[in-house]
């Protein structure tokens, strides 16, 4: 399994806030059923295969040009454990509390 935090940004909107094209975004993750998310302050944190989270960011990219932006600026982060193959999100923040609650 890979984790992945993602961030897609829509430039050249009209208006300053960004919550219509964010609110889409998850609309979008909702139908689907490739990957687990999680929306947070300052993007989305997904979980599932590598394969299907490109999928999916590729399918999210092309949301705000749907919605008539003119330029799209995606930032993926992605990590895949191969020695851990089922470690989720919750796992990792969890080892870091573990370490912060052993001080």
């Amino acid at each position: 399994m890979a984790t992945a935090d993602l961030t897609v940004l829509a430039l050249g909107r009209p208006e300053v806030s960004a919550s219509e094209y964010i609110a889409e975004i998850q609309r979008r993750l909702a139908s689907q059923d490739k990957v687990r998310y999680r929306m947070h302050a300052m993007g989305t944190s997904l979980e599932g295969s590598t394969r299907d989270i490109l999928d999916v960011v590729a399918e999210l990219h092309s949301v705000p040009f749907e919605q008539g932006i003119p330029r799209v600026y995606t930032v993926l982060k992605l990590d895949e454990r191969r020695d851990k193959p089922d470690q989720t999100l919750d796992d990792k923040v969890r080892s870091v509390e573990e370490r912060l609650a052993a001080d």
